[in-house]
Formats: structure tokens, C-alpha cells, sequence
């Protein structure tokens, strides 16, 4: 098997992969809901940042098996029939994930902690013998033993009581992400450094891209949804347009020139994997943003004019701020600088949060909204009449 050459445009397996995660994040969002709406009236504020807390947990767990996959297309030739066998194993694993998302933590443990593993042990393993004498394949075998090894907590955690599972889920989580960071080593097998890394960075580059894009389809089914199942009214009515108008400044403000050029930035980078790393986590955080978002849109929608207890803004507002926060980095990576309306823009949605507790729904979609517009045209403005500003990256 042969290593990526040329950057090339994603597979059709890979977009066919990525539909199953426009299902994954629908379930993320509505368990995110149910924990942020069950027993209403009651101390619930503790019950809702657990349950975030569980979902977030959940949401790591999908990004890192597709995160994983990402790079595997991006280093290796994607029509070669190993690499298809190890896109499709992760589509049905990663389907089987969503399926257990709603209820991972009670009932469907062991089926999602299964699926995981399979997904992400078979991927080395199957490199690993697909690679022949290739220098990689002392690195595929590495990273097997590691998910062999944070795979006794996945599955050993699943079959827990609920908050021993979570830790041991943590633990699992915890051990790939320092495995990862550290050249996954292993005793007696050695390590890597992730600098000489070969990638086809351009190709990862749209793939993130392409995952921004899931995120943002998401947050569009999940007001869809929501709307169509409440009464249309006027308030339902002006939450659902808040929702809408929400989703486009944030698609506005990702593909304002950085969104447009990450390609090029790893492609200017010296050692194009460490761009790529970085990017992953800027990503993560901007996707984790939407996500919060869309939980957001959902609660306003039903409930356009109660007032907001402090669970469901942090959605509301926290999930546009996290998404600031991801973009600045993201500017940082490109370009190597940080507009000052991302952070003012933050510091705003900050300081609203307290009087928006007392006023309905609607009207911290609707800050929330004001926001992301002034932050979409400083950045207009910046851009009218000035030649493309070129990537810059510091990496």
C-alpha cells in the first residue's frame, strides 16, 4: 500500500462516511436536550452540567474516530481497497455510535464502548499488514497497542455503574489524546515525531472543512425539526428566523478568507502535520461551538417567550462565544494574528449574559445574532478595497 501523493479532492466514501455524522450529531443535540429539560422546576442546574458533561464526552469520542480516519485518507492512497475497508468499518461503527448516543450511559454502554473500539483497533491493525515493509508500520502497530489498551476502559467502563463509567471512559479518552500528542509510544516500540508526519495536507485541509459544513447542517435540521413540531406562532415564528439568520453570519464568519485558505496555509507550512494537529483541535472546539448552538436554537424554539435559566444560555450564547473563541485560533493558524472583534465580540456576549436571564428567549438569540453579524462586518470592512490577504501561518 502507497502513501498519499498529490493532494486530491475527498472520495466519495469519505463524503458517504460523513453523512453518517449528520445523523451523529442530531443524536448528540437531542441528549443535550433531554438534560436540559428534564424534571423542570426542580434543582436541575447540577443534572444539566453533568449531562453536558456525558454528551461532551460522547462528542469526543465520534471526533476522535473521525479525526483518526481524516488523517488515515490524508497519508494514505484512498482507492486502494485496505483504506476503503478501513472507511467503511468506521462508517458503520460510527453510525452504531449514533444509534447508542441517547442512552450510552444507561442502556447502550457496551454496544457504543464496542463499536468505538472495533473502529479504532482495526484501523492500525488492517494498516498495519496492508503497509508491508513501509516505515509506517512500526507506528500502526504502536497505536493498536494503545487502543487495544484504552479499550479494556471503554468496554470495561460500559459495564459500570453510571459515574465509574464516566471516569473510565475519561481515562480512556485521556490515554489516546497523550498517546497521540507524545508520538504514540510504547515500550520496547519507540515513538515518533509528529513533524515528520507525511500528509496530504491540502486534502486534510478540506476535510476539516467539509466537517465544518456537517456541523453547520446540523445546526439547520435541528431548527427544522424543532420548528415543525410546535405551533406557528409568532414567537415560534421569530425564534425559528433568529435560528436561521444565526447559522448563515456563523458560515459568514468561518469561510471569511481563513475558512477559504486553510489549503493553502498547510501547504505553506514547513512540517504541514503540526498545522494539521492544531487544526484538528481548533475544529473540535468550533464544532463543539455549533453544537451548543443548535441545542440552543432548539430550547428557544419551543419556548420562544419563557424566560432562559442559566443551563439554556449558556447554550445560547456560550455556544457562539466557544465558536469565536475556535475562530480566533483558526485566524492565529492562518494567518498568524487575531482580529480584535472575535475577543470584543466574546467579551460582549459575556457581559449580556446576566440581563438576558430576565427577559425571554428570544432576546438572547436575538444578542446572540447582533453579535455575530458586528463580528461578520468588521470583517467585511477589513477585507473591502485590500488585495486577498495570503495565508501567513506561524507554523
Amino acid at each position: 500500500m502507497s502513501a498519499a501523493g498529490e493532494p486530491g479532492r475527498s472520495t466519495f466514501l469519505e463524503l458517504f462516511f460523513d453523512l453518517v455524522y449528520v445523523f451523529a450529531l442530531t443524536r448528540i443535540s437531542a441528549r443535550a436536550f433531554e438534560d436540559l429539560t428534564d424534571e423542570p422546576g426542580r434543582e436541575h442546574a447540577w443534572s444539566a452540567v453533568t449531562g453536558s458533561g456525558k454528551t461532551l464526552l460522547l462528542l469526543l469520542a465520534l471526533w476522535a474516530l473521525w479525526q483518526g480516519t481524516a488523517w488515515t485518507t490524508s497519508r494514505y492512497d484512498p482507492y486502494e481497497v485496505p483504506l476503503q475497508a478501513v472507511v467503511m468499518i468506521a462508517l458503520v461503527c460510527s453510525l452504531v455510535m449514533g444509534v447508542a448516543t441517547p442512552r450510552a450511559f444507561s442502556q447502550t454502554g457496551l454496544m457504543f464502548a464496542l463499536a468505538y473500539v472495533v473502529a479504532q483497533v482495526s484501523r492500525p491493525l488492517i494498516l498495519s499488514i496492508a503497509l508491508g515493509p513501509h516505515p509506517y508500520r512500526r507506528l500502526k502497530v504502536r497505536m493498536a497497542v494503545v487502543y487495544a489498551t484504552s479499550g479494556v476502559f471503554w468496554i470495561g467502563g460500559s459495564m459500570l455503574p453510571t459515574n465509574a463509567q464516566v471516569v473510565s471512559w475519561t481515562v480512556a479518552l485521556a490515554i489516546e489524546y497523550v498517546a497521540g500528542r507524545c508520538g504514540w509510544p510504547v515500550p520496547g516500540l519507540g515513538r515518533s515525531t509528529m513533524s515528520k508526519w507525511d500528509i496530504a495536507g491540502e486534502h486534510l485541509a478540506e476535510r476539516y472543512q467539509q466537517f465544518f459544513l456537517i456541523a453547520l447542517g446540523e445546526t439547520i435540521l435541528v431548527a427544522g425539526f424543532a420548528y415543525s413540531e410546535v405551533p406557528y406562532e409568532s414567537g415560534h415564528a421569530l425564534a425559528f428566523a433568529l435560528a436561521l439568520a444565526t447559522t448563515i453570519v456563523l458560515w459568514r464568519i468561518y469561510f471569511q478568507r481563513a475558512g477559504q485558505i486553510l489549503g493553502e496555509a498547510v501547504a505553506r507550512a514547513r512540517h504541514p502535520a503540526n498545522i494539521g494537529r492544531s487544526a484538528a483541535d481548533t475544529h473540535l472546539v468550533m464544532v463543539i461551538g455549533l453544537t451548543a448552538t443548535a441545542v440552543g436554537y432548539e430550547l428557544i424554539i419551543e419556548h420562544p417567550l419563557d424566560r432562559v435559566p442559566g443551563p439554556w444560555l449558556a447554550m445560547v450564547l456560550g455556544g457562539p462565544a466557544l465558536f469565536l473563541a475556535g475562530r480566533a485560533r483558526f485566524e492565529y493558524e492562518v494567518f498568524g494574528r487575531v482580529s480584535p472583534s472575535r475577543w470584543i465580540a466574546i467579551l460582549v456576549l459575556a457581559a449580556v449574559a446576566v440581563p438576558l436571564l430576565f427577559l425571554p428567549g428570544v432576546a438572547a438569540t436575538a444578542a446572540g445574532v447582533l453579535v455575530l453579524a458586528a463580528v461578520a462586518v468588521a470583517d467585511v470592512r477589513r477585507a473591502r478595497g485590500a488585495p486577498p490577504e495570503p495565508a501567513a501561518t506561524p507554523f
